[in-house]
């Protein structure tokens, strides 16, 4: 068996436009924009770029990005009350 060389760079930007163009056909059939939120509790770094690179990459396939930034002492109360009212929105 020999080895073959998986090119990931381009096989994510092959799956982005994908995910583009799904999104853009979602969007003329029932006439809305797909959205995706995302909640960030506390202030760790690795965290803060993830999100910020999700967000980037939600917008640039045509989709809304809704981040939420909670202080790392948020209540399970306060976290879960931010779900329910994300899960009722129907931009996400």
């Amino acid at each position: 068996m020999t080895a073959a060389i998986i090119d990931g760079k381009a096989a994510a930007v092959a799956l982005r436009g994908q995910v583009a163009a799904e999104v853009a056909r979602l969007g003329q059939a029932h006439d809305l924009q797909p959205g995706l939120a995302v909640v960030l509790v506390g202030e760790d770094p690795a965290s803060q770029v993830y999100v910020r690179n999700k967000g980037r990459q939600t917008v640039e396939a045509g989709m809304l990005s809704h981040t939420h930034r909670l202080d790392g002492d948020t209540s399970e109360a306060d976290l879960l009350a931010l779900v329910a009212e994300l899960n009722a929105d129907p931009t996400v």
